[in-house]
């Protein structure tokens, strides 16, 4: 499937408007699904209005994927940035049927790295202030522990992202405290968030974390779609690396997404 993109605002989400770049599928069908995604960057990054393959690669599953600024409003900081994300995913829950999908569309988070950790956060917020308004939650290589002590990330140093990550982690808490919602990893009460795609690979800095915040879902009772892509496809793309010129984790992501989006429409906790 092919996929088209836009960029708009979204004018009336309660925490300001946000610019935010939509993906859709060129014939997507009726009732798509809708994902809010959250980029990655460390923490660091606010670049805005670039290609987010993550995004596109949900939107050829035939989802419309709204990949929001959340940077800009926030600072990259906590508690900030998971604030205006949370307003965006109030906004899309409230208002779908008056813009992107409709009544009967899914409603998804999903975010990469960093912005894997802010979309665990509002999973979390979710099911304790919008209960049932979340239909899944996509965590992509997500950066959810600040002590960065599993050995998978000691590998990271490698590549320099130990310290980058180091950087960002420090930068993200300097607006508040280690709240669970910030460190989701931390979080000692994880039953009844949303059903949860999850993906990460064997040659990922961030495997380790990944893994274990997955089987700590599982053992809450929550639905876990969990998948380790081979080494050398190309995923450390996903947060600055460097890979081949055609990575093979989009075609992957956008299968799995697309078997995830049938599991939870037929069985919505995935139990």
């Amino acid at each position: 499937m092919s996929v088209e993109w836009k960029d708009m605002v979204l004018d009336k989400v309660a925490v300001g408007p946000v610019s935010a770049r939509i993906y859709q599928g060129a014939d997507y069908g009726k009732g798509p699904p809708i994902v809010l995604y959250l980029h990655g960057g460390a923490f660091l990054d606010s670049e805005t209005n670039v290609d987010r393959p993550v995004a596109m690669s949900l939107a050829k599953a035939g989802a419309i994927v709204a990949a929001v600024d959340y940077s800009s409003l926030s600072g990259n900081m906590f508690p900030k940035a998971l604030e205006v994300s949370f307003s965006v995913f109030s906004y899309l829950a409230n208002k779908r049927a008056a813009g992107l999908g409709d009544r009967k569309s899914l409603l998804f988070v999903a975010g990469e790295e960093a912005g894997g950790n802010v979309a665990a956060g509002v999973a979390l917020k979710a099911r304790d202030q919008l209960p049932d308004a979340l239909d899944g939650q996509i965590l992509i290589s997500p950066l959810l522990d600040p002590f960065m002590g599993t050995s998978s990330i000691r590998k990271a140093e490698a590549i320099g992202m130990r310290q980058r990550w180091t950087e960002g982690w420090s930068h993200y808490l300097s607006g508040g405290g280690c709240h669970p919602y910030a460190a989701p990893c931390l979080c000692s009460r994880l039953s009844g968030v949303a059903p949860a795609l999850i993906f990460t690979a064997e040659d990922d800095p961030l495997h380790d974390e990944t893994i274990g915040y997955g089987a700590r879902l599982k053992k809450a009772g929550v639905g876990v779609r969990q998948h380790v892509l081979p080494a050398g496809m190309g995923w450390p793309l996903i947060y600055g690396g460097k890979s081949g010129e055609t990575p093979g984790w989009q075609e992957h992501v956008s299968r799995h997404f697309g078997s995830f989006l049938q599991d939870v429409s037929v069985q919505p906790q995935l139990h």
